[in-house]
């Protein structure tokens, strides 16, 4: 058997004594993708990014998956992701991971064409400056954003004339749109280009986080054809499909769906929504394997 590697982390590991209270959602992963990449000849490992002791070069190929600590370990994310593809074939590619990583790939997806909740960039966040977008934007009620960042870490919802947080990191800021506590956030999945399922993801009454860490629970859905087309031109904005990626969008006052985050580095892809994402996978990974 051809051996893969999952990326993993420390944070997420089986049996790590530091492990994340959402770390259930990797025994899912590799509860799924097992199964059908050992039919394909290919054994699946979970092993931690940073494992000094790893040999990639054993490797056929390494996926990457819940990395779930990489936002504060920046640089060293990214050069430990340069070793591994100089040794094997990376899923998704380093160069994918670096576009990706800040979130001020956005603007690259605007340009063409995807539709945005409107946003103001502050690389640095100051008292005037955080409230200057609330004019900016012309709204009352915001969400800070980290720049680098994923799971709702260092993430502020302020109102006109609240107190502004100290926010060491670059920050994106948006207005908050209601449409998250009623609707939700609808998340589409992806695996070589080809649509494989959608859910809708709701927060906990009061929240407006949908991540489960914060009680957020996930539902399956059959997108209209103009959602699933929204969704389908992002990724089709890529210069060429990747392995997999995960579209989050949001649906305006307007009723069309604005995108909130194209995810083509670690994104949980939902596996208990979508049965068949791990058939999908084994076959991309072969695919490119030339298996």
């Amino acid at each position: 058997m051809k051996k893969i590697a999952y990326l993993a982390s420390r944070v997420t590991l089986p049996g790590s004594l530091v492990r994340r209270t959402d770390a259930f959602e990797h025994d899912y992963m590799m509860d799924a993708l097992r199964g059908p990449f050992a039919n394909r000849g290919l054994s699946l490992e979970d092993v931690s990014w940073d494992d000094a002791k790893a040999d990639w070069a054993s490797y056929a190929g390494v996926l990457i998956g819940t990395t779930w600590d990489y936002w504060d370990r920046l640089d060293e994310f990214l050069a430990a992701l340069r070793r591994i593809e100089s040794r094997t074939l990376l899923f998704n590619p380093v160069s994918l991971v670096e576009w990706n990583i800040r979130k001020t790939y956005l603007r690259d997806l605007e340009a063409k064409g995807a539709k945005l909740i409107p946003t103001v960039w502050l690389d640095e966040v100051t008292e005037a400056s955080a409230r200057a977008a609330f004019d900016t934007l012309g709204a009352d009620d915001l969400v800070f954003k980290r720049q680098v960042g994923a799971g709702a870490k260092g993430q502020h919802r302020l109102k006109r004339g609240e107190p502004v947080p100290a926010m060491p990191h670059a920050m994106m800021v948006q207005p908050f749109l209601p449409m998250i506590q009623t609707e939700g956030e609808l998340s589409f999945i992806f695996i070589d280009g080809a649509f494989c399922h959608a859910l809708v993801k709701r927060a906990q009454p009061g929240d407006y986080r949908i991540q489960s860490t914060y009680g957020g629970r996930e539902e399956k859905i059959t997108p209209s054809a103009d959602d699933l087309a929204a969704a389908q031109a992002i990724i089709a904005a890529l210069d060429e499909p990747p392995l997999y990626g995960r579209v989050d969008m949001l649906r305006g006052a307007d009723g069309a769906l604005r995108l909130m985050e194209l995810e083509v580095i670690e994104p949980y892809l939902y596996p208990v929504e979508g049965p068949e994402l791990g058939e999908r996978m084994a076959a991309g990974v072969a695919r490119r394997l030339a298996l």
